[in-house]
């Protein structure tokens, strides 16, 4: 059963949370793209893990539905990438990377689309599209 978490920062906030498996350690966050960037107008929802070892171990956290964007979110480091493909076309052509973002803003960051996501059904996308759908932990490290 999935149950919302009100939280007075939900309220000043554009994102919801919603806790998965009748508990607190695991949980989703559904959040919008920044305003007066390429993400905006996506909708994206996040899948966060608590450890048991927790805040002494990092939390796993990975996108359920695709993104398209070097690191993690509007600030993006090029040179530590998880996603080489985006890092490499925003260090080669930024006009090219921004339409790039919003053709995947289009494609998988809208609210329909993340009702496709919740019931574990995801649309096929060729060999050569980078999905950067990783799990990271706050650290930004790759999940195994």
């Amino acid at each position: 059963m999935n149950a919302q978490i009100s939280t007075g920062a939900k309220m000043m906030s554009d994102y919801t949370v919603e806790t998965t498996n009748d508990g607190l350690t695991e949980f989703n966050v559904e959040f919008h793209g920044p305003k007066q960037s390429p993400y905006e107008g996506g909708v994206w929802k996040v899948r966060v893990e608590l450890p048991d070892a927790y805040p002494y171990k990092s939390p796993s956290i990975g996108f359920l539905n695709k993104i398209f964007h070097p690191n993690l979110l509007l600030y993006p480091n090029p040179a530590d990438p998880l996603n080489g493909d985006a890092a490499s076309l925003l260090l080669k052509d930024q006009q090219q990377y921004e339409q790039k973002v919003k053709e995947y803003c289009e494609r998988y960051a809208k609210r329909e689309k993340l009702e496709d996501v919740s019931d574990g059904s995801d649309e096929d996308i060729s060999d050569d599209e980078v999905t950067g759908s990783d799990n990271v932990d706050i650290a930004g490290d790759a999940d195994p």
